[in-house]
């Protein structure tokens, strides 16, 4: 990614591992102002130290994203620390154990949804409040090829991608003229802590998944950075409400 993000400030949510911290180191090295935050204060710390040691410019922020509080001064450290946001990658989020619907705990529900959704929506409502007030930003959320298609036995992780793509649509609608962008990356299955979580759960999807992307690969999680930073680029200066499917052809079939 040779697009250039030097003097912009850019927000990382869910920045302590996996996507999170791929993304936020590639917004390091392409010259951003990065505020890194998660729930998770060891791995987060990491992933600031990390672009400190790159030679970049970052700060750790502990944020629970179902907390409004805890956005609402998640974005406030950012603009008091850097003047300004610019970009906000809400990436943020959880997954659920396979179980068909009539089989999922309402627990499990309000968990997923709470996190994937509610964290979404707090997020970008105060992301967009900053924005309209410096006259613009770019906003990216992240969704799934769970929120384009169908996902038997992931019921409920599928409906809250959904909201976000939902969500992402709605308010690229309510707030193109104001100058603010808002797209979604839809990763397919990405080499993270959270799939090794799943595949320890359940080890015999692991065939089953690779073989349902024709690429004839997982993705990796800097393939998803890249698409995230273009995003947030002048290089997608028109590009909003778009759902972005970075899945190695899985929805293609």
């Amino acid at each position: 990614m040779s697009e250039s993000f030097a003097g912009k400030t850019v927000l990382v949510t869910g920045g302590a591992g996996g996507i999170g911290r791929a993304a936020a180191l590639a917004f390091g090295r392409a010259g951003a102002n990065v505020v890194v935050s998660d729930i998770t204060v060891t791995g987060g710390e990491e992933t600031a130290r990390m672009i400190v040691q790159a030679g970049g410019i970052a700060i750790f922020v502990k944020t629970d994203v179902t907390r409004a509080a805890d956005v609402q001064a998640l974005v406030a450290r950012a603009v008091e620390t850097y003047g300004r946001l610019d970009c906000a990658f809400n990436n943020a989020g959880i997954e659920e154990e396979s179980k068909p619907l009539a089989g999922c705990e309402e627990a499990m529900f309000d968990r997923i949804m709470n996190v994937n959704v509610k964290g979404a929506w707090l997020c970008m409502k105060y992301e967009i409040e900053q924005m309209l007030k410096q006259g613009g930003g770019a906003i990216v959320n992240t969704a799934s090829v769970a929120g384009l298609v169908g996902a038997p036995l992931q019921p409920v992780y599928a409906g809250s991608k959904h909201a976000v793509v939902g969500m992402t649509k709605t308010a690229a609608a309510e707030y193109g003229r104001a100058g603010i962008r808002i797209n979604s990356v839809c990763p397919g299955v990405i080499r993270t802590e959270m799939l090794e979580r799943a595949l320890e759960r359940e080890p015999k999807r692991a065939k089953a998944i690779k073989i349902a992307h024709p690429i004839g690969r997982l993705g990796e999680a800097e393939e998803i950075s890249g698409a995230v930073l273009w995003l947030c680029s002048d290089s997608a200066s028109f590009v909003t409400g778009h759902q972005l499917a970075v899945d190695g052809g899985l929805t293609a079939i």
